[in-house]
């Protein structure tokens, strides 16, 4: 039977990959929560909340996904979860308070885990179920500061009432917690610098990205739709264990490839056009993240791998310039360098090459910043300056590589390049003496697509 891209079930290629690596361990968690623990007063304690289902329509629920951070700390993977941390307490320092095992609602929505499991399983010093979460006032009676995210509206009615609670009771020499402090910062430092585990993670969701980009330039075809193209991409994440992409995936023919954040995906694709997609895998919560811009019907024009090169040559050399020591900013810089550099050799700007930089004249055609960070989260958390002055990178940051030109359809534009949208993406993990490329398992020089599409249709 025919599939919506109009090849037969049979026909669809699918390479083995290895096996996914092994998930992060309870020592590690353990560890990482120590680490936070560590920086904090012995009077203070934490209250994370977990993720909650969030509801589609009527009584159905989205695809749950854990909260970032929560899951940084401890791993539960369910909704509706509690983590507190109570730096020196003698009876255990770790406490979750989770959804209670209930026969009747497992056999509807399967079976939980339970405060037994949690603390089996995921190392809990102690769990409890949510009906417990009363005794939480007497947990946190003389912890002078709690740390909790401010933003969280959740988390914040939660720590108000207990600390309401303790109030009521200061007659009888009960001690509430006198702040609030946003734990949120603490967190994404720790998040920031990736553990070997979490780069076998990456490494493996930067695979399985770079493969189903490999079949989206198989599957392309003139007259096609964008949709089909995200139906390859998205197959073959789930093909090998990905159950979900690391954000929405981006498909866009044409000039929709000058849009940035094209989410309708619905266009037929041209002969004689480019397309970018931009997706990437999320493998055990952790995002690949892949752009890469490819003719649809297998051969660039000459306009168009002319201005390909050019964002080629500029993500080369920034990719190259990824090491310890350096900035997202310097980096950006020399981004702009290139891109400018080669809007005016193809006529695209006029004028002086730093005149031309210090005018911003480049952002008619590059609108966005060159990197961000990478991990639990496509766009991951980490301040990007400290002191004021640009981070320098260190050793087991990961950062994207994404240059791009956007050119307007405009009558001022030569012909041959209106409504061309490029862009080229890359993740890299900071390592002692440079960089690693995660994504290089994708073709990116021209040459090397139009070989991999010829082949396809050989």
């Amino acid at each position: 039977m025919p599939t919506a891209a109009g090849l037969t079930q049979d026909a669809v290629t699918t390479e083995d990959l290895r096996p996914g690596p092994a998930p992060i361990t309870q020592e590690e968690y353990a560890a990482r929560r120590e680490r936070l623990m560590a920086e904090l007063p012995q009077d203070s304690a934490v209250l994370l909340p977990g993720a909650v289902l969030k509801t589609r329509n009527h009584d159905s629920d989205y695809a749950f996904r854990q909260h970032s951070d929560f899951h940084y700390l401890c791993g539960f993977p369910e909704p509706d979860a509690l983590l507190v941390l109570l730096p020196g307490r003698e009876a255990g320092e770790s406490l979750l308070f989770c959804q209670e095992k209930d026969p009747e609602k497992e056999a509807w929505t399967g079976i939980r885990i339970g405060p037994e499991g949690a603390v089996r399983d995921y190392g809990m010093d102690q769990a409890f179920d949510n009906a417990s979460r009363g005794d939480l006032a007497d947990l946190l009676e003389g912890r002078r500061t709690l740390y909790l995210p401010l933003a969280d509206t959740h988390a914040m009615a939660l720590a108000d009432g207990i600390r309401a609670r303790l109030q009521a009771r200061a007659r009888r020499g009960a001690a509430a917690p006198s702040g609030f402090v946003d734990v949120s910062a603490l967190i994404h430092e720790l998040r920031l610098t990736k553990s070997e585990s979490e780069l076998a993670l990456m490494r493996h969701a930067a695979e399985i990205s770079a493969q189903a980009h490999c079949r989206a330039m198989r599957d392309s075809r003139p007259g096609r739709f964008e949709y089909q193209l995200q139906a390859s991409i998205e197959h073959e994440f789930a093909w090998h264990g990905a159950r979900s992409p690391a954000y929405g995936t981006i498909v866009g023919g044409g000039i929709n490839a000058c849009v940035l954040h094209y989410v309708e995906n619905d266009a037929r694709l041209a002969d004689g056009d480019l397309v970018l997609i931009d997706a990437g895998a999320e493998f055990d919560l952790y995002a690949g993240d892949i752009t890469r811009t490819f003719p649809v019907n297998g051969r660039f024009s000459q306009a168009q791998r002319a201005l390909y090169d050019v964002v080629l040559a500029a993500e080369a050399r920034a990719v190259a310039a990824v090491a310890p020591g350096t900035t997202l900013d310097a980096i950006h810089d020399g981004v702009v360098r290139d891109l400018t550099a080669g809007l005016l050799a193809l006529g695209l700007l006029e004028g002086e090459l730093d005149a031309c930089i210090e005018t911003k004249a480049y952002r008619r055609f590059y609108l966005h910043s060159t990197s961000h960070w990478l991990g639990l989260d496509v766009h991951d958390v980490g301040s990007y300056r400290v002191d004021g002055e640009p981070r320098a990178l260190e050793p087991g940051m990961v950062l994207t590589i994404e240059p791009g030109l956007y050119i307007p359809d405009a009558e001022d534009i030569p012909a041959a390049y209106r409504g061309i949208g490029i862009r080229i993406e890359d993740d890299v993990v900071v390592t002692a003496d440079g960089g690693e490329v995660l994504t290089a398992g994708v073709p990116k020089a021209a040459d090397e697509i139009e070989a991999l599409m010829a082949a396809a249709r050989a």
